[in-house]
């Protein structure tokens, strides 16, 4: 594995991302992008299987507190996500339903009564000054149901970025899998 530049950017929903226009108006929309290196696995499913398998062992601990907040309310918790893909875990990455795959972008999400989200893998070509270089984008669209969808956006969107950020480091850090 070859270790890429680990640098984050906050960019644009990208116009080409299945999620762009997803949702009419969405309570939460934000994209991260960080560069890939040449050699990089090309495969969007895979990339995402990487990113999420090698999470922070902090962001395990900040989901058991989610958990243990959000079960009261009845909404979904990890271990029932988990249970969920138990049948057919080729259709989940990690927690998230699998939506859509083509060639350079796969769609994860779930819904639930609260609100729908989807969190697009895509990989992206840009020009840049040497040419031309491949980039990971992760963008999360969320949709709100109800006043206990939108409060739930606003309390976790600042750990959302963190975690999201963090996990594209991560990976990036570690470097992502060769071809």
């Amino acid at each position: 594995m070859t270790h890429a530049d680990s640098s984050v950017q906050s960019v644009a929903l990208p116009s080409e991302s299945a999620v762009t226009r997803l949702y009419h108006a969405p309570d939460l929309a934000d994209a991260y992008a960080v560069r890939l290196p040449d050699n990089a696995i090309d495969d969007p499913e895979l990339l995402a299987r990487f990113l999420f398998a090698h999470q922070a062992g902090w962001v395990a601990k900040l989901l058991a507190l989610r958990d243990a907040l959000v079960a009261r309310f009845g909404l979904k918790t990890t271990r029932q996500l988990r249970a969920e893909g138990s049948a057919g875990p080729r259709e989940r990455v990690d927690i998230f339903r699998i939506y859509t795959r083509s060639a350079h972008e796969i769609v994860l999400g779930e819904n639930d009564s609260h609100l729908d989200f989807r969190l697009s893998v895509l990989q992206q070509t840009r020009r840049t000054r040497d040419g031309h270089s491949r980039y990971l984008v992760l963008s999360t669209v969320v949709h709100c149901h109800n006043g206990l969808g939108r409060f739930y956006i606003f309390a976790i969107a600042p750990f959302h970025r963190m975690v999201v950020r963090s996990a594209l480091r991560r990976a990036a850090r570690m470097g992502w899998p060769t071809a």
